[in-house]
């Protein structure tokens, strides 16, 4: 049993063989003072430095939760208590790495202020292969089984087959039989599926993607391992649903990159990615990713992305380099990758954790998020020319609002508007589950506006363009190419139209219609905020973050989805785009609607 919070305040732990809370204090500054990532990846620089943000944040008595050291040192301390299963070690027992120590300390050591129960409820944790990561978690999965305090706890180590589910148990399973003072300590018993706990009546055991028995389950941690071989998400979304009677439920997902950008895997990845670079707000979610750092990854000061065969970048990737890892082994895969294109791609994705086949980003978050002012009003665009664009969702999606204008020193001013049907907050299909709470968020922070139905209402939209209209000196709206748009945009030109040039018009899109005001958001957004200043809508945010692009030959370039049935969407972005478009006239006097003619 833990000590009270006011013995643990005073700092008296004296249970524990070390201070691990002040080791991955230490990892998380080195982490986060490394601007150049010469060692460690944007990924990891940004999960220490939200760890280190949170303990500030802590001292607010309105944010829910505080970080407990006696937890993350309990943790840590049992791990190094088990012994080492296979291979010659100096010591018998494991003995933990800094990067290991941080991943379990924040992940234990944060607590709800209210319950002192766990804050984490899902991690992602990925790295390249042969980093310990199964024994790690067949080490937390003993933790869980026995020293939570929790009654029947059921502990599952899931995976697409049973051999891969049992590297994962047998390793927990050969830790116990080696270890009599653990069985005699909590009434552990090893059998040859299972392992079981007499003092609370709980197990663990192995679950695979074929199992009969996958439904029925009231888990207290589910560990899912190399979540990248699962072809499609079905024993995931099983796991996912079956939490819901645990008080401090937790889903462990542990995975080297692989290929499947389209698969659960990566969208659990780009779920991590967000709520790393903040433009995600999800408390319960713990992200680390130990990788090479790609062109779009780096600070401004180094541009490149990092060599593969530069051995100096290798422990990026493998935080246990030296220790579990070998250097010389490396090179030996370096040399075949160099020399054979079949085992470049398995260098890549399972020895440097690089994904293979995945669209590269387009905008910086980090850099659009330093752009926003949420004190931007529609009085700021007063007296200027203002531009407004609209990408009219079908059906049952988003549809987004976006107006711009330049101001007198040249900076681009963004204020967007989003709009989505009240039963798409009521899906009940597991895919759509993270976005749907998302959206939910959104609407209760007036960040998203909803309509009446199972369809977004056009007729609301098209009164708050009118709106628009009416208070600024609006040049040009400009649609995406769909069948409601142009009614709407007619309805528009009879109404508002002079006669002489119609306000109102359609753009395909296409690389030539968009390339040039996409270039010109992307410059904007990487010059700063002398350049562009948007209002901080993240509804805005996550749909930069979701954008990715296609680079053509002759200079164009294409912002997308990352595949066209993504849940992640990017209609702000594409509305920016459309009101951007007019802007980029080299002549004022030039037609917009021949311009948009002459490209379509």
């Amino acid at each position: 049993m833990p000590p009270s919070r006011a013995t643990r305040s005073r700092g008296t732990d004296t249970g524990h063989a070390r201070d691990y809370a002040s080791i991955a204090l230490a990892y998380a500054k080195r982490a986060a003072g490394d601007k150049q990532q010469l060692d460690h990846c944007k990924w990891v620089r940004l999960a220490a430095q939200r760890h280190l943000d949170d303990l500030k944040r802590q001292r607010a008595k309105d944010w829910g939760y505080r970080f407990d050291p006696w937890h993350a040192n309990d943790i840590c301390d049992f791990m190094e208590k088990l012994p080492h299963i296979e291979g010659v070690w100096e010591k018998p027992t494991i003995v933990l790495e800094p990067a290991q120590i941080f991943i379990l300390a924040v992940v234990f050591g944060w607590r709800v202020k209210a319950t002192g129960l766990r804050r984490f409820t899902v991690v992602y944790e990925e790295v390249a292969r042969k980093n310990a990561k199964s024994t790690k978690t067949a080490g937390v999965s003993l933790y869980c089984l026995a020293c939570e305090n929790e009654v029947g706890p059921q502990i599952l180590t899931a995976a697409t087959t049973f051999d891969q589910a049992k590297k994962v148990f047998h390793p927990a399973k050969r830790m116990v039989e080696k270890m009599p003072e653990l069985q005699e300590a909590f009434g552990i018993i090893p059998w040859a599926k299972s392992i079981t706990c007499a003092d609370n009546g709980g197990y663990m055991q192995p679950l695979h993607a074929k199992s009969k028995t996958q439904d029925g389950h009231n888990p207290h941690l589910v560990t899912m391992d190399e979540l990248h071989a699962h072809s499609d998400r079905g024993l995931y979304d099983v796991m996912r649903s079956a939490f819901g009677a645990r008080k401090q439920p937790m889903l462990w997902q542990i995975t080297t990159a692989g290929s499947n950008t389209h698969g659960v895997c990566y969208e659990q990845r780009t779920m991590a990615t967000k709520v790393l670079e903040r433009s995600v707000i999800a408390e319960h979610i713990f992200g680390i990713i130990f990788t090479l750092d790609g062109p779009k990854d780096f600070t401004p000061e180094r541009k490149k992305g990092d060599d593969p065969y530069d051995e100096r970048n290798w422990g990026k990737a493998n935080p246990l380099l030296g220790a579990a890892v070998q250097l010389d082994e490396l090179r030996k895969y370096a040399i075949e990758a160099q020399n054979s294109p079949s085992a470049e791609g398995e260098f890549k994705t399972k020895r440097l954790n690089i994904w293979i086949g995945a669209a590269s980003a387009w905008l910086n978050v980090s850099q659009w998020i330093a752009c926003g002012n949420d004190k931007l009003k529609l009085s700021d665009f007063r007296g200027l020319d203002c531009y407004i664009g609209a990408d009219l969702a079908d059906k049952d999606d988003i549809t987004a609002v976006a107006l711009a204008a330049i101001d007198a020193s040249g900076k681009l001013l963004l204020k967007t508007w989003f709009f989505l049907p009240d039963a798409a907050l009521s899906r009940a299909d597991p895919a759509s589950k993270q976005i749907v709470e998302l959206y939910r968020q959104w609407k209760a922070g007036r960040h998203l506006w909803t309509t009446r139905g199972d369809f977004v209402d056009h007729n609301k939209v098209e009164r708050h363009i009118r709106r628009l209209h009416s208070a600024l000196n609006v040049k040009k709206i400009t649609f995406d190419q769909f069948a409601a748009a142009q009614a709407m945009a007619s309805k528009l030109n009879e109404d508002l139209g002079d006669g002489d040039n119609e306000l109102a018009g359609i753009l395909s899109k296409n690389a030539n219609n968009v390339t040039d005001p996409a270039k010109d958001l992307e410059a904007r957004v990487k010059a700063g905020a002398h350049q562009i200043v948007h209002d901080g809508n993240p509804v805005m945010t996550w749909m930069a973050g979701n954008a990715v692009v296609d680079r053509r030959v002759n200079g164009s370039i294409m912002p997308k989805k990352e595949t066209p049935m993504s849940l992640n969407k990017i209609d702000g972005i594409d509305a920016t785009i459309n009101a951007m478009a007019p802007m980029q006239l080299p002549d004022e006097s030039l037609d917009i609607d021949s311009w948009i003619k002459s490209y379509a």
